[in-house]
């Protein structure tokens, strides 16, 4: 049998998302993080030097011209994912995005656009994707374990204590919604399987025009109801439920399992005296799983990418540029 290399990634800036990635796949055979850039040299140099990286280059463009790479983690700034994306698509490179995959559905359907003409392969990064806890959780609700999904509450928040945090500038995407708000609005696409009819949302606004905690409701064609929220402003909490005709489903769709906090699924079926299941998993880190999985549909085609795909990637991104229109108008109904 044939030993497939494996594939040899560049990493755009050296933010601390990349560094959290970098240590995620350090060890993953079918991976090589070959090249590191950032506008300084000097710290494209100390990153590298830290996480044993070959090559450390100044600047993008020279990450994009580097031949020994085949292709790019994007973890820049939520407002540089569709520039530097599509430059990195057009120079020839495979791309693993960060969420959000863009800041408007527009750009992100400019983005896969810009995928199918270079003939490369354009994913986004939610590692909880990838993850065998959520790959269950779909697997068993796809398959009627809760029965027919008539209500999905999913949360996400964590305080935000500096003001000089990127995700608080406006001018770089910046915002509770698009950065905590992506994961649950992301996970109630998973188990929707459709846009919702209609869109309302409210929302605090920092002094600098972010949104700091939202609450959004959506009600769908078939009459399933869903509800995100997410808030720069509160204590950690990551946690869904999915509720069916049958059952429940609840989970915290974590990005990474670890072995003190291994990401129970909990189900729960029949009438006043339920059955209950509770499903553990073993210690998985999400950026692992996504990067294999990206390594996989690279060499051997799309369809061995588990994570989130380009028309549902777009979905999201319409179902947020709704939800932040709403919020803006003081909760107005939003029809998509």
């Amino acid at each position: 049998m044939t030993e497939i290399a494996p594939l040899r990634i560049g990493i755009l800036g050296a933010a601390n998302i990349a560094r959290h990635f970098t240590t995620g796949v350090a060890d993953l055979p079918t991976v090589e993080v070959v090249a590191v850039a950032s506008r300084e040299l000097a710290t494209a140099e100390a990153f590298a030097a830290r996480h044993g990286i070959p090559r450390a280059l100044a600047g993008y463009e020279a990450l994009l011209a580097d031949p020994a790479v085949e292709a790019i983690y994007n973890p820049l700034p939520n407002s540089l994912h569709a520039e530097w994306s599509i430059r990195a698509l057009e120079a020839g490179k495979h791309v693993l995005c960060e969420k959000p995959i863009a800041v408007t559905a527009d750009d992100a359907r400019a983005m896969f656009a810009a995928a199918d003409r270079a003939g490369r392969l354009l994913v986004e990064a939610f590692p909880y994707r990838s993850q065998p806890q959520t790959l269950e959780a779909a697997r068993l609700v796809g398959e009627g374990a809760i029965g027919r999904p008539r209500l999905i509450q999913a949360a996400f928040g964590f305080p935000m204590a500096n003001p000089a945090n990127i995700r608080l500038d406006p001018a770089l995407g910046g915002g509770a919604l698009l950065d905590a708000g992506s994961y649950p609005v992301s996970l109630i696409s998973l188990f929707a399987g459709a846009l919702p009819e209609r869109v309302t949302a409210l929302a605090q606004w920092s002094p600098r025009g972010v949104d700091m905690t939202l609450v959004a409701n959506m009600m769908f064609a078939d009459g399933l109801m869903a509800q995100a929220a997410c808030s720069f402003g509160t204590g950690i909490y990551r946690r869904a439920l999915i509720v069916g005709e049958e059952g429940t489903l609840s989970t915290d769709f974590l990005n990474h399992l670890t072995a003190t906090d291994p990401g129970v699924l909990d189900i729960s079926r029949g009438g006043w005296e339920p059955r209950r299941e509770a499903i553990a998993f073993p210690a998985t880190n999400g950026f692992r799983a996504e990067a294999e999985a990206f390594a996989a549909a690279v060499r051997s085609g799309p369809e061995a990418w588990n994570g989130i795909g380009p028309a549902e990637s777009i979905e999201v991104m319409q179902l947020l540029d709704a939800i932040i229109a709403s919020a803006r108008a003081d909760g107005l109904s939003i029809t998509l």
